[in-house]
This record gives C-alpha cells, structure tokens and sequence, in this order.
C-alpha cells in the first residue's frame, strides 16, 4: 500500500524562499556557535555558503541591496535588531539627554566596566547618547574598546586647557603652602592639582564643553562605579515631565578641612546677591540654625542627573564666578560636589530635587541599594542591609525632614 503524500506548493518563487531562509539559517548559526573561537574556525560568507549548497544562482538572482550582510566582523541588522528592545525599533521618544563620563585613557578597564553596567540595566533599551571627556586625546585603542559596548552614538571630546589648568592669576606660592597643610592633615588627594582641576572643571566648566551644548539633561558617570538594579523607568523623562533640576543617589558629609572657608564665602555671596535665593529652597539640607554654619551635607557628585540649563542659568554663573575669584579650588580643596549642592539648595526649590531611590548604585565603599519593591523590580544583585541610606554620616535623614 502506497504511501500517500501531502501536495507541496513548488512554485519557484517559493522555492527561492525556501532556499534563501535555509543558507541565512545555516550561515547564522555557523556565527554564533563558532564566534568565540576566533581566526581559527573560518566560517563562510552568505555568498560562499550558497556556492557550496549549490544554491548560489538563487542568491545571486533573488537578494537585494536589504539583505543582511552576516559575513564575519560585520554587525547584522538582524541580529542586532533581535538583540535590541522593542522600544527602539518603536522609535522611543527620549528626552534631550546624554551621559557623561570624565576620564583618562588609564582608566580604560573601569570605563568598560561602567559603561557596560549602564548599558545592561538602562541604555540597552534606549540609546541615549555618551559624551567622554578627557583632557589628553583618547586613544584609538580606547575608542575601539568603548565603542563596541553600545549601540547608541558616542563621541569622545578633548577639554581646552583654559577649562582644565590652574589658572595663571593663582597664587602658587600660597597654593603650595595649601596643600602641604592639607598633606600634613592625610587628606586625600591633598597634594594633587590634577584632582583640583577636576573638581573645578566640574563645577564650573563642563556644561560649557562643544559636545554638551546639544543637550539639556545629563547623567554622570564615573569609571569603576557599579549600578545593581534593572532601570525601568526613564530617569531622563522623570526629570523632564516633573520639572526635576538635580537628582541623587547618596548623600553624606564632607571633610571639613577640605573647604575651612567655603561656607564664608556662600555667605558673602548670599549678601551680595540676595536676589538669586529661591523662595522655598533647601537650606535646611545644608544648615541646622537657618545658615550661620554648613552641616557639610552634600549629594555626592559622582552620580548626579541633572538639567545643564541650571548650571548655565544666570544665578549659578554669578555663584561659580564668585568661587573662583576667591581661588578656593585650589587654595583649598573645594569639591564639585559641595559646590553643586549648595548651589542647587539654594537657586531651586527643594521639590526640584529627588531621590532616585529605584536606582542601585556604589562608588567606592558607599553605596545606595533599593528596598522592598523597588529591589524586587529592579532585580538587583545588592544587599538591601548595606546601603548607606541612614548610617552615620548619611545626609539622607536631612533630606527626608526637608518633606516632613
């Protein structure tokens, strides 16, 4: 008894089709499986591959200019837009936003490290553009290394000297006797004018670099730091739909003998131009007897998501120009981060500044890991009970009575 077959539609145009889905089936699994052992398994180009299939006059004849090139050290559209999340091939409407990361070509591995974190729990799904700044060139080798962690644009810009160098007007002889005290007291960083010129390109100089000038909101990034949680929702948009000026992860107290006199000098500011302090600002975050003395609490700088258009606004030009002529960033040690917090305390209203407490973050020993749902949702590789949130030294209980 004869076996009865089903009928098959040969029409030779799906024959082609046949014939084309199997070569790119086959090619594709060839790459993946063999990707990782390099020079040493050679895989087939697509057009190689059908010449050995005999199906090559099918290939020649019936691709187009839209076929996926899979040959070896291409990027496949394909594959890249099977890697991709929904929300980019459905045009995601981003906010005006980049990351930023200020760094130098020896810091190459804690960069890849950053970048690629970022990149796992955020960006991956919506390609917001980087900017890294550096005050040397990058090298190509550096380049090569960063640019293959992500599909978003990324552009490396070189710091004009006039941003980044002590300034001539400055004093050396007094700066030298600064940080030989300051050395004497084992601070850190206190003999470093490297560490000085960072701190004042930061508060003052960065929003002004050519590559920044398209955008409005940034994220800071530094290398070597760790993010623990998936990032769900969109920090950027957060920031824009809720008229958000500065955002935060961790807060605590500077060292006091890093700024003896920076405190006096906001004063003198707050004398001079009453006109800049915002009605129902922080002060309470940064002074416990309604600002005769600085409690030292700041949000600590190396992650801030913040709008440009506040450092670049009226009031806090006039505040960073009064900073400089007093030459404390390197007479002393002013830190960006101080510097940024008590600015934001005072030109903005406390409900313009937020907790990003979705967000798990460690720089250094200090870190911030979210709780309950938020640590759940974010499917975070942290330790809830490590967090830095309310221990000794946090500021973070100084914010939290800003609300009650």
């Amino acid at each position: 008894m004869g076996v009865i077959l089903p009928s098959i539609n040969t029409s030779p145009r799906r024959i082609v089709f046949l014939v084309i889905a199997i070569v790119v089936g086959v090619h594709y699994l060839l790459t993946v499986v063999f990707k990782d052992y390099g020079p040493a398994i050679a895989v087939p180009s697509l057009t190689q591959l059908g010449g050995q299939l005999g199906f090559s006059q099918f290939l020649e004849n019936n691709t187009t200019s839209d076929t996926p090139d899979l040959s070896p050290g291409s990027v496949s559209p394909l594959l890249s837009s099977m890697n991709r999340n929904t929300s980019d091939t459905h045009d995601y409407q981003r906010a005006n936003a980049t990351f930023v990361l200020l760094c130098r070509n020896t810091d190459l591995a804690g960069v890849v490290t950053s970048i690629q974190q970022m990149e796992d729990r955020f960006n991956r799904k919506h390609r917001y553009p980087w900017v890294l700044l550096n005050e040397e060139p990058f090298t190509q080798e550096f380049k090569d290394r960063v640019r293959v962690l992500t599909d978003a644009p990324i552009e490396f810009g070189l710091i004009p000297p006039e941003h980044w160098f002590q300034p001539e007007w400055i004093d050396e002889e007094k700066a030298t006797k600064g940080r030989s005290n300051m050395m004497a007291q084992g601070i850190i960083y206190a003999g470093s004018v490297p560490y000085r010129n960072m701190c004042r390109f930061n508060s003052g100089f960065f929003f002004k670099h050519e590559l920044l000038q398209p955008y409005r909101y940034y994220w800071r990034v530094e290398p070597e730091v760790k993010f623990f949680c998936d990032i769900n929702d969109d920090p950027f948009k957060f920031m824009q739909e809720n008229n958000k000026t500065y955002g935060f992860t961790i807060s605590l107290v500077e060292w006091e003998a890093t700024i003896p006199s920076l405190w006096s000098t906001v004063k003198e500011f707050i004398v001079e131009y009453p006109e800049y302090i915002t009605p129902g600002n922080s002060m309470d975050f940064l002074s416990d007897n309604s600002g005769d003395t600085y409690n030292l609490c700041h949000y600590w700088s190396n992650f801030e998501i913040a709008d440009m258009d506040f450092w670049r606004g009226e009031a806090y030009q006039k505040f960073f120009d009064f900073l400089e002529s007093k030459g404390g960033f390197y007479y002393e040690r002013w830190g960006d981060a101080p510097v940024h917090s008590i600015a934001v305390s005072l030109f903005a209203s406390r409900d313009q500044v937020h907790f990003f407490s979705d967000i798990g973050y460690r720089h250094d020993s200090f870190q911030h890991c979210p709780s309950g749902e938020e640590w759940v949702k974010g499917r975070c590789a942290c330790d809830p009970h490590e967090s830095f949130d309310y221990v000794f030294n946090s500021c973070l209980p100084k914010y939290d009575a800003l609300y009650w």
